[in-house]
């Protein structure tokens, strides 16, 4: 889709938007149904990146200490637990600047991305760049989905991140997508960057071949200690806005209500589901970020009529 089409679509009258987005939404998705997705840090701190929004980067004082790898006992504890709340999706996220074919800290992450899988739930992973052969095996593993968000627009990215560049998270995007994993890609909001800025980054996702699987859009939490922990909370009807239009934009995605959302009233989530989000992460914790408790979700749930997505068939659970 082209950058002037989602600003049309942007700048419609926002109850008109909203009611446009919903339509939309209900053409390609059961009208009351939410994934619930846990994030666990099996690797916490020590990264070697400086991304401005980040309170794992090395290069800050955050108060964030860095963490061994988790044997695969302890995730497997977690995940069971995801799995008996609901949880249909459980990603593990590491600090890391990638992965590499060979280090024996990816073989254990394989191993315990081969015990979650028989779990039945969808295994989704974010370890940093990655190159071909480690998707390969990422996917035999049993990954479904691989996320990467590219954060922001190409011309802002340098202002939040200089380790790396756009292009070398597009490169990791087109590793996942040739070995057949589902892309998990959106972007973080909040970080001084303009609405022009949000739909270029936008025009970035909706031109990815397959599109994206899952698109998170994140409100930052500003971090103590990061360059960004002074920016201000995003407000919500230019979150809401972001939303319907990312629903009308790519239709089939399951657009993810990410970070954030303890700054965000009971109401403010009601518009955003209304608007299109269909997906959520569950638990109190998202990495180093707080999250709306277990408890909090299940009573919003109650309140809108929403119900936890149902699991797909998982081939390493039901032998299909």
């Amino acid at each position: 889709m082209q950058l002037s089409e989602l600003q049309e679509i942007y700048a419609t009258p926002f109850f008109e938007l909203i009611s446009r987005a919903r339509g939309v939404y209900l053409e390609h998705w059961t009208g009351n149904e939410v994934q619930l997705c846990t994030l666990l840090s099996i690797k916490t701190g020590g990264c070697s990146e400086d991304c401005g929004y980040c309170a794992q980067s090395s290069r800050y004082s955050t108060g964030v200490k860095a963490e061994r790898l988790m044997s695969t006992e302890d995730v497997m504890e977690v995940a069971r637990r995801a799995h008996e709340n609901g949880s249909t999706r459980f990603c593990m996220g590491a600090a890391w600047k990638g992965v590499r074919e060979g280090d024996p800290r990816f073989e254990q992450v394989l191993g315990t991305i081969r015990e979650v899988s028989k779990l039945g739930m969808e295994v989704c992973v974010t370890l940093g760049q990655l190159s071909e052969p480690e998707a390969r095996q990422l996917k035999a593993a049993g990954v479904k989905a691989y996320n990467h968000n590219i954060d922001t627009s190409p011309e802002h990215y340098e202002k939040v991140v200089s380790t790396h560049t756009f292009d070398d998270r597009l490169n990791t995007i087109r590793a996942v997508q040739s070995a057949g994993m589902d892309v998990c890609c959106g972007g973080i909001i909040g970080m001084g960057e303009t609405e022009l800025d949000r739909l270029k980054m936008l025009e970035v996702l909706t031109n990815f071949d397959p599109s994206p699987e899952s698109v998170p859009i994140n409100c930052l939490m500003p971090m103590p200690g990061t360059p960004l922990e002074q920016q201000a909370p995003v407000d919500i009807f230019e979150l809401v806005r972001l939303i319907a239009t990312t629903r009308i934009a790519l239709p089939k995605a399951k657009v993810r209500l990410s970070a954030g959302r303890t700054r965000m009233s009971r109401e403010g989530q009601a518009l955003a589901f209304f608007a299109g989000a269909n997906s959520i992460f569950y638990g109190d914790k998202l990495l180093t970020a707080q999250n709306p408790g277990v408890d909090a979700d299940r009573d919003l749930f109650r309140e809108l009529d929403l119900v936890p997505q149902k699991p797909e068939c998982a081939p390493a659970a039901c032998g299909c």
